[in-house]
């Protein structure tokens, strides 16, 4: 036991910095990026793995690694982060019920269902 102790002679960090970011808007992203941690979380709980997670999102600002380090964040954090994500998708249901409500917008749709119907 006294030999392992000596091959393995290490030390272990005890804190680790998380690549996320609060932006002016409220958002959380990584790192400096456009990266929202809602796309990586909804990534994640699709099954994703954090490699086919990078490969969707790639950058030469993040790693794989701070994709699991993200990863590892959410589920140290859920109720938070599953708070702050069901606020974002209020925030952008209000934000599209405006936009929808709009005569330009409506205008607009009733174009296209015009062209289509020609087509």
């Amino acid at each position: 036991q006294k030999m392992l102790s000596l091959i393995f002679k290490m030390t272990i960090e005890t804190t680790q910095k998380i690549p996320l970011t609060l932006w002016k808007d409220g958002t959380i992203r990584v790192k400096d990026t456009r990266l929202l941690i809602d796309m990586i979380v909804y990534a994640h709980n699709r099954g994703e793995c954090p490699e086919a997670i990078f490969n969707s999102f790639p950058s030469k600002e993040y790693t794989i690694a701070d994709i699991y380090a993200v990863i590892a964040y959410y589920l140290t954090h859920k109720p938070e982060i599953d708070k702050y994500l069901a606020k974002r998708e209020k925030e952008a249901e209000q934000f599209w019920t405006k936009v929808e409500s709009e005569p330009k917008y409506q205008a607009r749709i009733s174009e296209f269902e015009k062209l289509r119907k020609e087509n």
